[in-house]
């Protein structure tokens, strides 16, 4: 199934008011609160599960067992740099304005707080609300456990195209692979891999040389959003139709401070 070419402004208000019953992981942010918004304009209520974040101690070790230390540390100097130098402030709030995303936290929206989605607090609160659908957005890598704390489907949406640019920041590795055709989002089923669950909707993402690391995904959200909504509908409906994706398969981590700075120079990727 190759991404679609789809524009948000094609698909906005595709869909009325009629969700009850989904419920949302998510670690909040910024980027999550758009998502939350963008769903309840769509849909209608839904009620947020809202995990603790990581400690940056916690996510470097982990990265260093995947990966070795050279390259968490390369990273973690990289998230340095990118909050002190890489700003795009000013560029986001033209993607908000443009495409009609809201960052504002939703004070009419339920939220549950939880230490993790993998823990046993999560596990009770899925089995006790007991949803038609679970959305999936920004969280840790479910377990099998909360996989199966409800027969509810789990899907999530991703910032890439799955699965050649599974991971963090894919579309960032798109472009600076040189693909943008494969710069996009993907909405897909959940299992116990890393955004390796079957697809159900795709499309790539048109950026601007405006846009860098730091709004990447506030312009793919937009694109995002509607396909979102679409996919809760039709688990609601029982009309989900996933598919196998022919493309290589491979996971990506942030960039080392070396890699973003050579991607910048070399590519004008930044």
């Amino acid at each position: 199934m190759a991404p679609q070419r789809l524009s948000p402004s094609n698909l906005k208000g595709e869909h009325k008011p009629a969700a009850q019953n989904i419920v949302l992981l998510t670690a909040g942010g910024p980027l999550a609160e758009i998502i939350v918004n963008g769903l309840t304009e769509r849909l209608g209520p839904i009620t947020v599960i809202r995990e603790e974040q990581e400690t940056k101690a916690a996510v470097i070790k982990r990265r260093a067992r995947l990966l070795g230390w050279p390259a968490a540390l390369g990273q973690l100097a990289f998230g340095l740099v990118q909050r002190i130098f890489v700003k795009g402030n000013a560029r986001c709030r033209e993607v908000w304005s443009q495409f009609g995303l809201n960052p504002t936290p939703n004070r009419d929206v339920v939220v549950h707080e939880v230490p993790s989605v993998n823990s046993q607090a999560c596990h009770a609160l899925l089995a006790k609300l007991n949803p038609e659908v679970v959305a999936i957005y920004g969280t840790r890598i479910l377990k099998e456990a909360t996989l199966g704390s409800t027969n509810a489907p789990f899907v999530n949406y991703h910032a890439g195209i799955n699965p050649k640019y599974r991971g963090q920041h894919p579309g960032y590795w798109a472009l600076a692979s040189g693909d943008p055709d494969h710069a996009g989002v993907t909405i897909h089923l959940v299992d116990q891999g890393v955004d390796t669950g079957r697809v159900l909707y795709q499309t790539r993402v048109a950026f601007t040389d405006a846009d860098s690391i730091a709004t990447y995904q506030h312009v793919q959200a937009a694109y995002a959003l509607p396909l979102f909504a679409r996919a809760l509908l039709d688990a609601k409906a029982g009309r989900l139709n996933p598919k196998q994706v022919d493309l290589p398969s491979k996971q990506w981590f942030p960039p080392t401070l070396w890699a973003y700075l050579s991607n910048g120079v070399m590519r004008g990727v930044w």
